[in-house]
């Protein structure tokens, strides 16, 4: 049988990639559609009813609807059917995840690490007894999971943790001293997946009941946002732990953490889409409805203008979501599934992505935060109202860019995944950049014919990836090994990469459309990629002259800001009457129009 063909991680940004080579929401499936339609029934029968007592933590009610949840099966899709699982590819797990977020941030906060980081270390790491015993109650709910990483004095510094673990004289426990914080689901989850230090130095994984000896939780946080969830620390006093309850490898510990980050990542990205379109209907429904000097304010171009952003932005990290959920999938597919490795091969074909997964969770949670400011604004002063869903929403949103890795520490991690792949050879990033410096200097004028196919968009985003690779170039030729401490200028490089995957996933994501059902169909997805890459270049553009101007100076900064001037002299397209089309197109329908 031969293997599915598959684009490397980070390979985007060295090679040209066609509309065929991608998945897109318009490619589900009528069973992924059936497990959407389940899960928004779900999100607005059972959790959208009750979010005020979830705000309020009314006593036991998060737990009875992950139960209920687990019951209709929505906290299996991931997990083996050898385990209670329904085993579902990573778009329908996607797709799930998306729809229930419907249900508001609260619940969504405990669903996903219950789903995510709590379950799927186990699924990966644990042993055939750890996933026996824990798997199948995860499955259905009887255990909630937790995952309890962060300490006190550690937060992305994960490494450096505090908390020890010394084995007991007759090797059976590992009694764990230490405290865990800032813990969703502590609460009332029955397992952490939690980390110590065996001897003081060998970092390891370990799976913690709550009711063994010397396991505490603290009491709950008061948090800005996300109130409805339980966070609490969780203290290990002497804790005695089985020996059979070690995840993994002693001393290996940052392969369980770092690949379980990498999951997470990406699950919160998808968390967002559902959150951005929840809230784009509730801005688009009260700007029909709030008139203002004799008619509602969705008639006015300035608020045209936000409802049209919010659907483009929509529409591009939707696209990017289930892109990079399809690559996982066909990266999945190469694993030999009767394996008894198999949760580590899987491991480690998540691990292809941790690029674009980094790449998602910056999108996703900054864009989620663009969102709701202007989903507030619009609602003017009643959007600093209790009574008004987007006041949670404004609030809930603000946590996304600090959970699994700050945006800062994720930018970091995009370069130094980039450069490490390329020292190691798994991706030719070097020779690009050198090809592109060889090029530039006898680099032809962009084109000005516009086909009506998108085709000035695609030579934007080509043109984009010549530019990060320029700079990348440059920054390596100028600091080498040194580099990593130039955090600014690995940030702006990094927002070139973020920048470019998004571009290029929304034009490619529209350009197969246009093929499917023709141009007039794809009118509106095709008015969102011209607005968002012509806006997307200019960011791209400065943030390429940001760098430059940190790297150089004097002749050789003239230079190089001069072969990058042959990159970006492209006539801007008219966004005004874009944004105008697209914001009429998604009132009329009163929600986001795909």
């Amino acid at each position: 049988m031969e293997e599915p063909k598959y684009i490397k991680g980070g390979e985007f940004l060295i090679k040209s990639i066609s509309p065929q080579e991608i998945f897109t929401p318009e490619d589900f499936t009528e069973e992924q559609r059936l497990i959407a339609k389940a899960a928004v029934e779900f999100a607005e029968g059972e959790v959208q009813p009750q979010v005020e007592d979830i705000e309020t933590q009314k006593e036991g009610l998060l737990p009875s609807l992950l139960k209920k949840a687990g019951a209709l099966g929505f906290l299996s899709g991931d997990i083996p059917e050898a385990y209670g699982g329904q085993e579902l590819d990573k778009v329908s797990v996607t797709l799930m995840l998306e729809k229930l977020s419907l249900g508001g941030g609260s619940f969504m906060a405990s669903y996903g690490v219950h789903t995510g980081v709590g379950s799927l270390p186990i699924f990966f790491f644990g042993n055939k007894d750890q996933k026996t015993r824990y798997l199948l109650k995860m499955a259905t709910g009887e255990m909630i999971a937790a995952y309890a990483l962060t300490e006190p004095e550690t937060g992305s510094d994960a490494l450096n943790a505090k908390t020890t673990a010394t084995l007991s004289p007759d090797g059976k426990y590992y009694l764990i001293n230490g405290q865990k914080q800032f813990i969703t689901n502590a609460g009332f989850a029955d397992v952490f997946v939690t980390y110590a230090k065996v001897d003081g130095d060998k970092f390891t994984s370990f799976i913690v009941e709550k009711k063994f000896e010397g396991v505490s939780v603290d009491e709950e946080e008061i948090k800005m946002g996300i109130k409805g969830s339980s966070t609490r620390s969780v203290i290990f006093t002497d804790a005695k732990v089985p020996a059979e309850n070690v995840l993994g490898t002693i001393g290996k510990g940052h392969i369980v953490a770092f690949n379980s980050l990498n999951i997470g990542r990406f699950k919160l990205g998808a968390g967002c889409v559902g959150s951005t379109k929840g809230v784009l209907a509730d801005a688009v429904t009260y700007a029909k409805k709030r008139v203002q000097f004799g008619k509602p304010i969705a008639e006015f171009g300035l608020i045209k203008h936000k409802i049209a952003e919010i659907a483009i932005r929509t529409f591009t990290v939707e696209s990017m979501v289930y892109r990079t959920a399809e690559m996982t999938d066909k990266m999945l597919q190469r694993i030999d599934h009767h394996a008894e490795d198999v949760g580590i091969q899987m491991a480690n074909a998540i691990e292809e992505y941790a690029i674009e997964d980094s790449i998602n969770k910056i999108y996703a949670s900054e864009m989620l935060d663009y969102i709701v400011d202007e989903a507030l604004q619009i609602h003017g002063g009643y959007g600093y109202i209790h009574d008004y869903a987007i006041e949670r929403g404004y609030r809930d949103s603000r946590m996304s860019r600090i959970v699994e890795g700050t945006n800062e520490i994720n930018r970091l991690l995009i370069m130094d995944m980039l450069t490490k792949r390329a020292m190691k050879n798994r991706l030719p990033i070097l020779a690009a950049a050198q090809k592109v410096a060889n090029e530039l200097p006898n680099l032809p004028p962009p084109m000005e014919r516009d086909d009506g196919k998108l085709i000035l968009q695609k030579e934007r985003v080509e043109r984009s990836k010549k530019m990060a690779l320029f700079v990348a170039g440059a920054a390596v030729q100028k600091y080498g090994m040194k580099l990593a401490e130039e955090q600014e200028i690995i940030s702006s490089i990094s927002d070139m990469v973020i920048e470019i995957f998004a571009m290029e996933s929304a034009l490619l994501r529209a350009m197969k459309s246009i093929e499917k059902i023709g141009d007039e169909k794809s009118r509106i997805q095709k008015a969102m990629v011209q607005v968002y890459v012509n806006d997307a270049f200019d960011r791209v553009e400065g943030f390429a002259k940001r760098a430059l101007a940190a790297i150089s100076k004097g002749d050789t900064l003239r230079t190089q800001l001069s072969n990058l001037k042959k990159l970006t002299r492209f006539i801007p397209v008219n966004t005004v009457a874009l944004r105008r089309e697209i914001a009429n197109a998604v009132i009329k329908m009163g929600k986001y129009p795909f």
